[in-house]
């Protein structure tokens, strides 16, 4: 890389990958682990494309040493993985002492390679034991998820220093039990506000309880976010539906988090819909426990109306099984095209709202709290195909990367001091209702032979690592 016309990095900025473990693993029935409602759900009859299930997934259980090895020689300096609680507590039931173990050997091989651990507890893999006892629209999963917390700490606390509570509980609540969209795949505005609360409630608890154990740690909580935007700003009824899709997607976990308090107008849409009947004396005091480090998953912006598109985007798989919108209380809310560049996905490429989005949670929400802000998901499906030279030559995904990351920039320079970025995903992996149909690794995986290629774009990165600067032009 030509450094002289490049942007330079903070120098403490961490670059890293992230992926999850229902994703990734494989050995879903082996030593010990029993089914996650991510097991249960992809049996289900047209729930995930091709029926597709995790069962074999990337085999990381037994090839984590290679990934390790891949990963340190992409210059990684951080690794953000989860931990799943169907293989550290089968059922939810005692600790799995076996199913520990492998992610105990993980953190020594990824500190052995220089390589940072980044944890995440919950990546939406909930024991089905859990689930039939009500799942996250029962307030005793929010207990039970901070004893697991405490149960992985007993294992790893001593070289874990970064703890991550809940990734994305937008999907974890709304997305899975009020469209049904994503395992358990219930469809019910009740239960995805209760499972919202809880959700949050289970972040608090867990937070609260690691802090006694070890004040030392980096603590916090992973958002999915946006950017919504009215089609129309002079438009009451597209300023409505703006304000509406925030409210259902980005301050009903931060204004609790960051204010100890739900926005009164989140509370006014969703009235008569059961989330204040929830809501306990102390919940929000405990939720608001004070956090380290903010992670912002952001991969699109929303652009909105209360008239719907006459040619709209449609960013779900295409599965059989009905579903519905996630959103409790936006009926009458239509998402508009930008006319931006689109992934395989149909998400619109927007990296500038990554910039805006920064700027509004760093001024809002995490640096008066005095909370560290780190990128750590963004990424692209794109269709691969693996050339005659047996390279992956994909430059729209390398333009994906490299634009975002230019986006941080853009926030630094505007005074956000972003602390990290972690590409999503490490490598191709279960993409959930999509199954195995997008990719969105910069290193493919042949499913059959679960051979690792870097794609072009794994290599662009690698040179960005290693020159701690981004290339212009």
């Amino acid at each position: 890389m030509n450094t002289t016309d490049a942007r330079s990095f903070p120098p403490e900025f961490l670059f890293g990958a992230a992926t999850a473990a229902y994703q990734i693993e494989g050995a879903a029935h082996e030593d010990g682990r029993t089914d996650s409602i991510w097991d249960t759900f992809s049996r289900v009859p047209g729930a995930v494309i091709n029926a597709d299930n995790g069962d074999t997934a990337c085999d990381h259980y037994h090839r984590y040493q290679d990934d390790v090895a891949l990963m340190k020689d992409l210059g990684l300096q951080t690794y953000r993985f989860s931990t799943s609680w169907s293989r550290v507590q089968p059922d939810g039931g005692p600790v799995n002492a076996t199913g520990l173990d492998f992610y105990s050997r993980l953190v020594d091989e990824l500190l052995g390679a220089g390589i940072k651990p980044w944890l995440t507890l919950y990546h939406w893999d909930l024991p089905q034991a859990l689930e039939e006892k009500g799942g996250w629209a029962n307030r005793d999963t929010a207990q039970r998820f901070r004893d697991y917390a405490l149960n992985v700490h007993d294992a790893l606390g001593d070289r874990v220093g970064v703890w991550t509570t809940l990734n994305e509980p937008w999907c974890s609540s709304f997305l899975s039990y009020t469209a049904g969209v994503h395992a358990p795949g219930r469809q019910s505005k009740r239960d995805g506000l209760a499972a919202g609360h809880h959700l949050l409630l289970g972040h608090g608890l867990a937070i609260e309880a690691l802090r006694e154990r070890d004040a030392s740690l980096e603590l916090g909580i992973t958002l999915n976010l946006t950017v919504a935007k009215p089609v129309d700003p002079e438009s009451a009824g597209d300023r409505d539906a703006a304000r509406r899709i925030d409210g259902q997607f980005n301050r009903f976990f931060l204004d609790p988090i960051f204010r100890g308090t739900y926005p009164e107008d989140l509370l006014e849409d969703v009235a008569g819909l059961g989330l204040e009947d929830h809501i306990k004396d102390g919940d929000l005091a405990q939720i608001s426990q004070p956090i380290d480090t903010l992670g912002v998953n952001y991969y699109h912006g929303e652009l909105l109306s209360d008239q719907p598109a006459e040619h709209p985007l449609v960013g779900e798989a295409p599965t059989s099984r009905p579903t519905g919108s996630p959103f409790p209380a936006a009926d009458g809310v239509y998402n508009h095209p930008q006319g931006l560049p689109l992934t395989a996905m149909q998400w619109e490429v927007q990296p500038d709202g990554l910039r805006e989005l920064l700027l509004r949670v760093n001024t809002e929400y995490a640096a008066p709290a005095g909370t560290s802000v780190y990128v750590t998901e963004n990424g692209a499906a794109y269709d691969d195909v693996v050339a005659p030279d047996g390279r992956v030559h994909d430059s729209d995904r390398t333009e994906f990367l490299t634009s975002h990351l230019g986006a941080i920039l853009d926030a630094i320079d505007e005074g956000v001091d972003v602390k990290g970025y972690f590409y999503w995903s490490l490598m191709d992996n279960y993409e959930w209702a999509w199954g195995y149909e997008k990719r969105f690794g910069i290193v493919r995986v042949d499913y059959a032979t679960q051979e690792r290629t870097v794609k072009d774009s794994g290599l662009a990165y690698a040179d960005i690592i290693r020159a701690r600067a981004l290339p212009q032009g």
